[in-house]
């Protein structure tokens, strides 16, 4: 248990329920044993991304747009690539439970922000998605704070001292961007 709070290890995901007895005692699983136990925490599950194979032929066909996004924004595509690969595995049509739409997750009032009306056009998503990411870049000057930022917000890292959050979701993403970027 240690480990895992300490951000160690393997981590398991599940739902967690409570129950507390007549006397107090609180009981904490993840498989209720009656219908005392209540849902405390649900576990998102997790994105289907497809096989490899798959996933390799998304990547391909939106490559010459991310390549023309990323040099028209001065990013380097394998950023763009890296965080499109965590966002949505490259798929156009991925919309999150929060309301994220698109190849580049953009929720719609970034969208707005950068004048997109149709954040469901791969285009429209990737250029807004890259606008964004550059203007990260440069608030921050830290890649790693640029792609925690995109994930939890700027004011997220800005509350934390120009610090990535400590939100597991947004370290595990930093990580796994981190990872698809080759750093």
């Amino acid at each position: 248990m240690v480990l895992l709070l300490m951000g160690w290890g393997t981590v398991a995901v599940g739902d967690v329920y409570k129950y507390v007895a007549s006397d107090g005692q609180v009981y904490y699983s993840d498989k209720p044993r009656h219908q005392g136990y209540r849902l405390i925490i649900r576990t998102p599950k997790p994105r289907r991304q497809g096989n490899t194979r798959q996933l390799a032929e998304r990547r391909s066909k939106f490559t010459p747009l991310i390549e023309k996004v990323a040099r028209k924004n001065h990013l380097d595509p394998k950023l763009l690539h890296a965080v499109i690969r965590a966002e949505s595995a490259y798929d156009p049509g991925a919309v999150s439970p929060k309301g994220a739409i698109g190849l580049m997750q953009l929720m719609p009032e970034t969208a707005r922000r950068y004048g997109i009306d149709d954040p469901h056009d791969p285009a429209h998503n990737i250029e807004a998605g890259a606008r964004y990411l550059r203007e990260l870049l440069e608030n921050f000057g830290d890649v790693k704070l640029a792609v925690a930022a995109y994930n939890a917000g700027e004011q997220a890292v800005r509350k934390y001292g120009n610090r990535i959050p400590p939100y597991r979701e947004t370290r595990q993403y930093v990580a796994r961007v981190m990872q698809f970027y080759g750093l």
